[in-house]
């Protein structure tokens, strides 16, 4: 059994023992769920279910990277320690803000939360700070791979910061939308990660690859926890973490624009919410019957595990096209 796997392995297990710990803890603070009074009418049922999980995932997700920096710092591989760093840095910077921000909503007792200029302003600090480090501290250069031509372009530095600013803020904001309904999210999530880590294994990206497993089991242990009927959610403290991951492994890997066809889920997402605002302005009518778009098919009558199943079916096929694009 490799390293890479029992790392895989202990993070899963970790995030299991943490959330038999945390949930009960959350539900004793009744830090619960608050549903949306425009949302579906089933999920009014799910309101006082614990939230914030998210945390669980990143306080195992710190605890097995501690623990790799500093076995990799003794055999003497620096390098790969370091470099694990500020992947590390933007996702739990990333979390920390979904916290403040589902924070506010339980202590305002409402689904508002953080306004969204500061949440923007604060994920915005982060990306830029993580793609200067990546650029001078890790000797990551500014070429971007182009899908299915496999090939490299380079980038001028001054149109890849904002590029890659807009990939971070763009996926982070996907993968918010995403989160919805029980367990679509974390089970998509975990499918698009194993797919950014198995592109680390062929090119023999350690970092990418110890980073992608460690994710990968926290996020399947968290899962558990998450399927229908949730016992617990991730919250903005969650999905702002997955995204952070999602678009830091991409980054990475040079690679964001294999996100286009590996997570075209969470983008479709987010562009049912955008035509259904700019439709409703423009005519005062709906597309859908509600965004994101699992709420329109939930109003279409299948069942929360089947909209799961579905999505998660056509990301790992859309995931087996990323790897035959690259």
């Amino acid at each position: 059994m490799n390293f890479q796997t029992k790392l895989l392995l202990i993070s899963f297990f970790i995030t299991i023992v943490l959330a038999i710990i945390i949930i009960p803890i959350l539900k004793k603070l009744k830090v619960g769920q608050m549903e949306r009074d425009d949302g579906p009418e089933s999920h009014l049922k799910k309101q006082g279910t614990p939230t914030m999980g998210g945390i669980i995932m990143m306080i195992s997700m710190t605890i097995c990277a501690i623990g790799t920096y500093l076995y990799y710092m003794y055999i003497g591989n620096n390098q790969v320690a370091n470099n694990l760093i500020p992947m590390v840095i933007l996702s739990i910077g990333f979390g920390i803000i979904g916290f403040i921000d589902d924070f506010k909503k339980l202590n305002k007792k409402n689904t508002e939360g953080l306004k969204p200029s500061y949440k923007m302003l604060g994920l915005l600090i982060i990306s830029v700070a993580y793609i200067i480090l990546i650029i001078n501290g890790t000797k990551i250069e500014t070429q971007t791979y182009i899908p299915f031509f496999k090939l490299y372009i380079d980038i001028p530095i001054y149109l890849y910061i904002p590029f890659a600013v807009l990939v971070i803020l763009g996926t982070t904001n996907a993968v918010n939308l995403t989160d919805g309904i029980d367990g679509l999210s974390s089970s998509v999530c975990a499918i698009i990660i194993t797919c950014l880590t198995v592109i680390g294994i062929i090119f023999d990206i350690k970092e990418v690859v110890i980073f992608g497993s460690i994710i990968i089991g926290t996020t399947l242990g968290f899962l558990m926890f998450n399927l229908h009927p949730a016992k617990v959610f991730m919250g903005d403290t969650g999905s702002l973490f997955l995204g952070g991951v999602i678009s830091v492994l991409a980054l990475y890997l040079k690679m964001p624009l294999l996100l286009i066809i590996i997570a075209l889920i969470p983008i479709f997402e987010t562009l049912s919410v955008i035509l259904q605002v700019a439709y409703f302005k423009k005519t005062g009518n709906r597309i859908f019957k509600m965004a994101p778009l699992h709420h329109h098919f939930e109003l279409s009558g299948w069942k929360e595990s089947k909209i799961v199943i579905v999505f998660s079916l056509i990301t790992l096929v859309l995931c087996i096209v990323g790897l035959k694009a690259i």
